[in-house]
């Protein structure tokens, strides 16, 4: 599939104004992180949405070559610090664009001369700290064992906290009387918040100095109302607990964010490059230049993608397509990065440098996908926004009017509002859509599914209706030669007249003759005086004989169609095929069929979407007839032909009136309209076709039919995970609020209680990483 806008940048995508979803405008075409609606960040801080920040948008944060200056921060791994930054630099006139990658920890920026060190003062002032990657003066990335020293630095020091924090609790149980054993008390208490919090402080007080309620702002809040009144094990402990939550927090949302990155992993980082001598020299990948030769052995991993030139070999594409089953290659196919050599060496001409490979593209578009926002994620947002201030509000009446109507202490009833304080974190239940949703994407990746953003995973499962294009979706694409027949007296010869009609067609380019020989698959002989006869076919002698090898008006010009034959004819065309009749110039000698043959995929393809309740429909440009037939070979009852574009494109609109959501399947240009109008555009053989990864919603990395249901499947299974995440989360919280109310409940069983909240929706987002069937 194709569009024609996808080849034109400066044309926007018809998305942009026709998608007839209800957030096709939030969320663009998936190409973009939507940083300029409010996000999860702001549902820590309460914010709303017009308040976000609408400093725009920079271009890709891959492609330094804009003038966007990178950033590494290593403590922004999540949306929170985010929305910090964001807002710490929305008063700064002169900062043009912002973009951020999470997973990757990165921020570029792009701003007017002379506001760079002001804006990173700012962001230094929000209580983070900005590394250099492509500035000048910036230092190489640290090394992968500088950062996991540092990771353990950072556990240590937590786990000191810790056990500081233990000790002052074991101190208060004892009850030791004197003043020295309650400064030992609190030299303990300030001790462990000293290791475990003064990040959270930092980032705390700038967040209320600007008026903002995040989570770090709620538990300094916390923490040092505890310690005033007197609460100083508990104090410590609950910070302590906080910062080792939110350390375990961080590496498991990680795990989902950056599980597409195990793909990187496939492309080894160096490549086999024939040298002008003829030589072999092993070199990094991403120095290799295209149109270079490199060679693959066996049991390697191809390195780039490109052209066989030289060898045949079997080709393990499941890192890319998802296909089980191994590929033959020969010279002229096409290999990608990544794939797996089976049996024998091959050499092949780079056809795309490292950065720009089908595996490369298929991670730089989840990364993509991994910024917008899903519509559940949306509504989570609308919903902390107002939930944060209200609970903070909720807990400042139970501390300032408590002890007036209910038979509560001063002290009792501050410390019941510094539970709810901690309660108030929303933490558990903003990240309970984007783990859910970038495991679903990494899900599917892995399957050979590319699915642009979490709109369209969330929208695929109110499909009811799929469009399918005929040619290249539920066919092979290709003419195949289906059956052959001997005419007349020709029948007792079969392998004389056969070779003949190889031979001959062997030496033409068209695909029909092309179908023959491949079909025949018998030897060829040499033919002589080689004629093309326009619109009828060809003409040829063979042996000294003259034959010709053409269609039915060929045959008909030539006075040789019998009854029988008009008959035989007649039977072949109802079925929807192309025949060629070879003839001398006395008889018809053989009939040969021709057909766009029906994918192996396809009627199991459309079983599982009837299965799941979906209508299929199949809107094609070929003739009614031939469409009709492949219908009922793949199933489908609802089969539409002789369509011209722009009636598929009405035809999808009467399909989104008649049963709702609908999707459109296809794989060339002539289905651009009718996928730009469908709520849902699939793209059939994505793998080494750059307009259709730009240009669809979701691509078929190996033009199974079958993707589709198992799309709708992931998206059912994804939606039933998300809800049961804000379930939990909501409903853990409900119940500490009724126990800090009325019950026992303490501050470090809030923080245990928010933990274990945000540990299970992680873990119950990670499962749909698993594959299923």
């Amino acid at each position: 599939m194709t569009n024609q806008n996808a080849l034109n940048p400066t044309v926007p995508r018809a998305h942009a104004h026709s998608h007839p979803h209800p957030h096709a405008h939030e969320e663009g075409h998936g190409h973009t992180h939507e940083h300029t609606q409010p996000k999860a960040a702001d549902a820590c801080c309460g914010c709303s949405a017009s308040s976000h920040s609408a400093i725009p948008l920079a271009p890709d944060v891959s492609d330094v070559s804009t003038g966007a200056l990178l950033f590494r921060i290593p403590t922004m791994d999540c949306a929170v610090e985010e929305s910090e930054i964001r807002r710490a630099l929305e008063p700064i006139p002169g900062v043009k664009a912002l973009r951020f990658r999470l997973g990757e920890r990165t921020m570029a920026i792009t701003t007017d001369d002379g506001v760079l060190p002001e804006a990173l003062a700012a962001i230094r002032k929000a209580g983070f700290k900005p590394e250099p990657l492509n500035a000048p003066g910036a230092q190489a990335a640290p090394a992968a064992p500088a950062k996991i020293a540092g990771m353990s630095a950072g556990l240590a020091r937590l786990v000191a906290a810790l056990v500081l924090a233990i000790a002052a609790e074991s101190v208060s149980f004892m009850g030791l009387e004197g003043r020295g054993f309650m400064v030992f008390e609190m030299a303990l208490a300030l001790g462990a918040i000293g290791l475990a919090g003064l990040d959270t402080y930092k980032k705390g007080f700038a967040a209320l100095v600007r008026g903002r309620l995040n989570i770090n702002a709620l538990m300094a809040v916390a923490v040092t109302g505890a310690f005033i009144i007197g609460q100083w094990p508990e104090a410590a402990m609950v910070m302590a607990l906080y910062a080792i939550a939110e350390l375990i927090e961080a590496r498991a949302v990680d795990r989902a964010r950056n599980a597409i990155q195990s793909l990187l992993a496939l492309a080894p980082e160096q490549a086999e490059v024939k040298q002008a001598d003829g030589s072999w020299k092993t070199v990094m990948a991403s120095e290799v230049p295209l149109q270079a030769i490199a060679r693959i052995r066996p049991g390697g991993r191809v390195p780039l993608d490109g052209i066989v030139t030289e060898g045949s070999s079997a080709i393990d594409q499941a890192p890319v397509t998802g296909e089980s089953i191994p590929v033959d290659k020969t010279i002229g196919d096409q290999v990608f990065a990544g794939t797996i050599n089976q049996t024998a060496a091959l050499e092949f001409r780079v056809t795309a440098v490292a950065a720009n490979t089908t595996l490369a593209r298929i991670i730089h578009a989840v990364e993509e996908a991994q910024g917008s926002r899903a519509p559940t994620q949306r509504f989570v947002d609308r919903f902390a926004a107002i939930y944060t201030p209200t609970v903070f509000v909720l807990a400042l009446a139970i501390a300032v009017f408590t002890p007036f109507f209910m038979d509560w202490t001063w002290l009792q009833a501050i410390y019941k509002a510094l539970v709810l304080l901690v309660i108030a974190c929303p933490c558990a239940l903003v990240i309970s859509t984007p783990v859910t949703v970038v495991s679903a994407l990494a899900s599917a990746a892995r399957r050979g599914i590319l699915i642009k953003g979490g709109t369209y995973l969330e929208e695929a499962r109110k499909l009811k209706a799929v469009a399918l294009d005929k040619t290249g979706t539920i066919t092979e694409g290709k003419p195949k030669l289906v059956e052959s027949s001997l005419i007349g007296e020709s029948s007792g010869n079969e392998a004389a007249v056969f070779a003949v009609a190889a031979s001959i067609a062997g030496r033409s380019d068209h695909p029909v003759s092309k179908a023959i020989a491949e079909g025949l698959k018998g030897p060829q002989g040499e033919v002589a005086d080689f004629t093309a006869l326009p619109g009828r076919g060809v003409q040829a002698a063979h042996a000294g004989q003259v034959y010709v090898l053409g269609n039915h008006r060929l045959i008909e010009e030539r006075g040789l169609c019998t009854p029988s034959l008009e008959a035989e004819l007649e039977r072949h065309e109802e079925a929807g095929r192309t025949v060629t009749l070879l003839a001398s110039d006395k008889a018809v000698l053989a009939l040969f069929a021709v057909a766009d043959t029906i994918k192996e995929s396809s009627q199991a393809a459309v079983a599982e979407l009837r299965a799941l309740g979906v209508v299929p429909v199949m809107l094609t440009g070929d003739n009614t007839a031939t469409a009709r037939t492949i219908g009922a070979h793949a199933g489908i009852e609802d089969v539409r032909g002789n369509l011209l574009p722009e009636e598929k494109l009405d035809a999808v609109k009467a399909m989104q009136q008649r049963y709702g959501a609908a999707a459109m399947t296809g794989d060339g240009i002539n289905d651009a309209p009718a996928l730009a109008q469908a709520d849902i555009g699939f793209a059939m053989g994505g793998a080494g076709t750059d307009t259709a990864m730009e240009a669809a919603d979701v691509v078929i990395m190996n033009d199974d039919l079958r993707r589709i249901p198992e799309t709708i499947r992931l998206s059912r299974r994804a939606h039933s995970v998300l809800w049961q995440n804000i379930t939990l989360a909501l409903g853990i919280k409900a119940v500490f609020f009724v126990l800090a109310v009325f019950g026992s409940a303490t501050m470090w069983m809030a923080v245990f209680a928010d933990m274990g909240a945000s540990l299970l929706v992680v873990a119950n987002g990670l499962r749909l990483m698993r594959a299923q069937k």
